[in-house]
């Protein structure tokens, strides 16, 4: 597996061929004469007050039709003569001073899936060079407000702000044999720093040494840079669903013992694509034995839901399923009351579980085409960030949690109407659990799926890592 995806990799990121993809979509939704896609990477921005430039990332948009990671880039693509143009910012002598001497066009056409290389300062000449060949009705296509005011558009007859910025959104979600490999390197990355973490919890004594072993394997294995601000939740903490803080120690001032359980949801970022992963273990090196009955019905949850994903499976039905084996694992605990249908009919598994099961991973961590419906009144699906059927070649986190946050929780235990169904006596003995959340990244496929995520997630086997058994 390693060989073939060093492999893969080693070719060139296949721009073209998204391209011709997003070109084909615009087809399909109406195009009729011919039209060139116009696209602007990142600026160079500088942190203000100062010279030093800002962290850089490239816009997604850009990078799917070119493959280029470099600032101030600019492409066309002229969609009837199937040709792809990347241009590249001239030699500033000064700045060479500084920085070296930057790719030239010769190495950019070696570097890139791309037709041909010009400079920045040739990107007007070659519009209007384009516009007399796309026609009366040809059409430029570009995004609003990424367009510089400097560009010249005048030679086309029609412009278009909208379309390709849909287009690209719906072209993401299917990923191609490059953009697996890409994403398997980024989880591979991320599971040897996850692993590292699990190394670093006992002797640990803050949050931000845990962070920092994360992140120091990420950048020593090849990701450079992080899929997201990572979470590491100690304790309590681990109920917020976005905890950032990453200060805090892993000590209980109250009790002056370890905190029970650190949520891990952290993962590197590899040549534009992300990582997204979930562990929550044991900062003793052992489950307590509450902890360890929550991890068990959130592991139930994931492992019965990836049963469920292939191509065309609804994801509403997945999410469902998540829910139904969350009421049963807390009905059996006795944190529940009631039957299961109406726990669920109630929606009363939204206190423990309020997020959707996952969301499209690719460039970006909630990557584009899930169409989400944040407007729905049913609480259950809210948060749902993909609504639909999962194609094939899509990735999609799946990450059941079980959480016990007193925020979300109390209302429900003050209501006449919910409280009933919530045993707060047995209840009282999770608080301090916090949350558990177990989160894979999964490549959906015809007939099943592939699980990119190597990270350990069985109980067993993180308490031995933890151990260095």
């Amino acid at each position: 597996m390693a060989s073939n995806l060093e492999a893969i990799l080693a070719g060139k990121y296949p721009a073209k061929d998204h391209a011709r993809k997003v070109a084909a979509y615009l087809k399909q939704k109406g195009l009729k004469d011919d039209g060139v896609i116009y696209l602007e990477g990142q600026k160079t921005k500088f942190i203000e007050d100062n010279d030093s430039e800002q962290p850089f990332r490239q816009r997604r948009f850009f990078f799917y039709l070119s493959g280029c990671l470099l600032p101030d880039a600019l492409l066309t693509y002229h969609i009837s003569s199937d040709e792809l143009t990347l241009y590249i910012p001239p030699l500033d002598p000064d700045s060479v001073i500084w920085s070296g001497l930057p790719m030239s066009p010769a190495q950019a056409k070696d570097t890139y899936d791309v037709d041909k290389v010009l400079l920045t300062s040739e990107i007007n000449p070659s519009l209007a060079q384009l516009g007399s060949q796309v026609g009366q009705n040809g059409v430029v296509f570009s995004i609003q407000g990424q367009i510089s005011d400097s560009t010249d558009f005048v030679p086309f007859p029609n412009t278009d702000f909208l379309a390709v910025k849909t287009a690209i959104e719906e072209c993401r979600a299917i990923k191609d044999a490059y953009e697996i490999a890409l994403l398997r390197k980024a989880n591979d990355v991320t599971a040897q720093a996850h692993v590292a973490v699990y190394k670093a919890a006992k002797s640990a004594k803050n949050e931000r040494e845990l962070e920092a072993a994360f992140i120091a394997t990420c950048i020593a294995h090849g990701c450079r840079e992080l899929a997201y601000h990572p979470i590491v939740a100690s304790g309590t903490s681990g109920a917020t669903l976005h905890y950032v803080n990453n200060n805090d120690s892993l000590i209980d001032p109250t009790t002056n013992k370890r905190k029970l359980n650190l949520l891990l949801d952290a993962a590197g970022e590899y040549r534009a694509y992300c990582a997204d992963v979930t562990r929550t273990f044991p900062l003793s090196g052992k489950f307590s034995p509450e902890s360890r009955e929550i991890y068990d019905i959130v592991l139930e949850m994931q492992l019965e839901t990836l049963k469920m994903i292939k191509e065309g499976v609804l994801w509403e039905d997945v999410h469902i399923a998540a829910h139904r084996i969350a009421i049963k694992g807390l009905l059996k605990l006795g944190i529940l009351k009631g039957t299961e249908e109406e726990l669920f009919d109630k929606r009363i598994s939204v206190a423990f579980f309020p997020h959707g099961l996952g969301h499209y991973l690719g460039m970006d961590t909630h990557d584009t085409g899930g169409h989400a419906n944040y407007e729905d009144k049913d609480k259950m699906f809210r948060y749902l960030r993909v609504r639909g059927n999962l194609p094939a070649g899509s990735v999609v986190t799946v990450e059941p949690g079980i959480y016990f946050c007193r925020f979300i929780i109390e209302p429900y235990l003050q209501s006449p109407e919910s409280s009933k169904y919530i045993d707060n006596d047995v209840l009282e003995k999770y608080w301090e659990v916090g949350g558990i959340r177990i989160e894979d990244n999964i490549h959906v496929t015809k007939d099943g799926h592939d699980n990119l995520t190597s990270a350990p997630k069985y109980a067993d086997e993180i308490e031995l890592w933890i151990n260095g058994s």
